[in-house]
């Protein structure tokens, strides 16, 4: 099997595809066999990339952290389940949690509460319990904040 690419064209390419934005090594590996490098390429690649600063896995959890959070709302179970299946390692999982200050997390689970709990039309309180519940467990909250704010939420 022959690469398309030179190797000098394939680690522009990906020094493109790594600058553009956050990667981590998963993506780019599967991208360079998308490209049909072999396994001997793809290692001189990765650590080019790596050497050159292109990719950097505890640049790419702390910004995937941050981003999943601010932008999705995502708690910290879903980001972690996330990043472990980006095969990050847990040194870079814990490090990129700490970027998210306990209160932003706490205020943005606060809003999203809010918000979920208003929004669900549902008159049986059991059935409203239980979707309020799996949305916000859904999201990656953990299950102590959700239990403890269904009871706050309907003591109002």
């Amino acid at each position: 099997m022959n690469s398309i690419f030179t190797i000098k064209e394939a680690l522009l390419k990906l020094e493109h595809f790594c600058a553009y934005q956050e990667r981590c090594h998963a993506e780019v590996v599967s991208k360079l066999y998308s490209l049909k490098m072999t396994p001997d390429e793809t290692d001189y690649i990765v650590v080019q990339l790596i050497e050159n600063n292109f990719l950097n896995e505890t640049r790419f959890a702390c910004s995937f952290a941050r981003g999943k959070h601010r932008i999705k709302q995502w708690g910290k179970i879903r980001i972690t389940n996330e990043l472990k299946a980006r095969q990050i390692s847990s040194t870079n999982i814990s490090l990129a949690l700490k970027e998210i200050s306990p209160e932003e997390y706490e205020s943005t689970f606060e809003n999203l509460s809010e918000r979920c709990w208003n929004n669900i039309p549902e008159k049986n309180l059991l059935k409203k319990r239980k979707k309020f519940c799996d949305y916000l467990l859904r999201r990656g909250y953990e299950s102590n904040f959700v239990y403890d704010k269904v009871k706050e939420m309907e003591g109002k």
